[in-house]
């Protein structure tokens, strides 16, 4: 479903399988999703980027079909350091030392990161309904920790998050995902079904709250590392976030990023969270004008 004339493949990235979909050809594009799902929230859009661009979509470390590796007391596996440094990899596996990324929710904190370590891989850079990890901690409210109740639930000691979830995690994806404006309503079964059996694998509830541990503890680390000595993202950066969404509401999105990144631009989309699958032709369209523009794209 959605992924026509597109190759499965698995890369070993220094021992952790990557498991991915590529498909298309033109200039390198990776797509990188976000929580709790797979690669599958782009079903809707892929195909049309196959058009234009060798389209490569993976299951982040942890995810899906993707290895999840064991952790240690620092969360050091799970740091979107070693994430970033996965899909760094895979693009330079299938050949590809410069790329585009697209990436929502957690993969939009892999791009984000990839974009700081890795600055001559990638070229554009399109980050989906969020704002820097730092940010949207530091300056938590109300309305953020109640909408965004999972952040603060999932860091929680091992193993309280995992044997809760775990005892029904159909419940936990139909209850995050069911939660936004649109319910379930954006998701087709298909893919619904795909994003159920991901999380029911043995490890995968454990690699998901690992990665928010890593993301309250190392992660932040590094972020305000470059924060102190002014390191910014410095490839053309842009933004997108769903009206309906909570970010626009507890945050000034381009104003955020401002502060991390040099060159930004961005707007709201007329849909929620999840764009990729509730506004996939205006997401799409979005795209083409920005990663096959010569010059950054404008506010």
């Amino acid at each position: 479903m959605g992924f026509p004339d597109f190759t499965p493949f698995h890369v070993n990235v220094a021992g952790v399988d990557i498991y991915g979909v590529k498909g298309g050809s033109g200039p390198p594009l990776l797509l990188l999703h976000g929580h709790p799902q797979t690669h599958m929230i782009w079903h809707r859009c892929a195909p049309q980027l196959a058009q234009h661009f060798t389209v490569i979509a993976t299951d982040l470390r942890g995810y899906g079909a993707s290895a999840k590796p064991a952790s240690d007391a620092a969360h050091v596996p799970y740091s979107k350091r070693a994430m970033a440094a996965d899909q760094v990899a895979v693009m330079r596996h299938f050949g590809f030392d410069q790329f585009l990324v697209c990436a929502h929710d957690r993969g939009a904190r892999v791009a984000h990161r990839m974009a700081l370590d890795f600055p001559d891989a990638v070229e554009r850079l399109m980050l989906l309904d969020i704002a820097p990890t730092l940010a949207m901690y530091e300056r938590t409210d109300r309305t953020f920790a109640t909408k965004y109740f999972h952040w603060f639930f999932l860091i929680q000691p091992e193993p309280l998050p995992e044997k809760l979830i775990g005892a029904d995690p159909d419940v936990y994806v139909e209850r995050v995902m069911g939660s936004r404006h649109a319910g379930l309503t954006p998701f087709a079964p298909d893919a619904l079904a795909a994003y159920r059996d991901a999380l029911r694998q043995p490890g995968a509830v454990h690699a998901m709250c690992e990665d928010y541990r890593a993301s309250a503890t190392i992660d932040l680390v590094h972020d305000r590392a470059d924060e102190e000595c002014g390191h910014k993202v410095s490839c053309p950066l842009r933004v997108l976030w769903g009206e309906e969404g909570v970010i626009e509401l507890c945050f000034d999105p381009l104003a955020e990023w401002r502060h991390v990144a040099r060159d930004v631009s961005g707007r709201a989309l007329p849909c929620g969270h999840y764009i990729p699958e509730e506004a996939p032709d205006e997401l799409v369209a979005e795209m083409l004008s920005f990663f096959e523009a010569n010059e950054p794209a404008e506010s």
